[in-house]
């Protein structure tokens, strides 16, 4: 059981950052593979990144790429994104994701994970 709790949301203009933080229950953190997805009003839910138990891959869908960079510490069950020159278009709901590093089925679908932590809302002005 995995227990994920966001932080670092917020209201940032048009080519800010933001930086968000999620914290993991457990002694396991390393075990599970960690996702950030987001969802706007009437949206599906989708990826932003991906990162792997060591944190030696990574994916990012085209929308993020270049802008966004996921990281984790698993010394402090954490793991971060970091937003660049965001745009209107990245306002939505954040979330972190987890599931175990053994599980199949597309990392990229948020059906395949397990626990999810409550959101975090990023609000972009233009």
């Amino acid at each position: 059981q995995v227990q994920l709790v966001e932080s670092g949301g917020g209201l940032v203009q048009a080519g800010g950052s933001l930086r968000l933080s999620c914290a993991a229950s457990g002694r396991t953190f390393s075990s599970y593979l960690m996702g950030w997805f987001r969802q706007a009003p009437g949206q599906e839910r989708d990826i932003v990144a991906t990162i792997n138990w060591s944190g030696g891959s990574t994916y990012y869908p085209d929308s993020v790429k270049g802008r966004f960079t996921i990281s984790r510490d698993n010394a402090k069950n954490t793991v971060y994104l970091q937003m660049n020159s965001l745009k209107p278009d990245d306002t939505a709901v954040y979330y972190c994701a987890a599931r175990p590093t053994t599980k199949s089925g597309s990392y990229s679908s948020f059906k395949t994970y397990d626990y999810w932590g409550q959101g975090t809302q990023v609000t972009v002005s233009s």
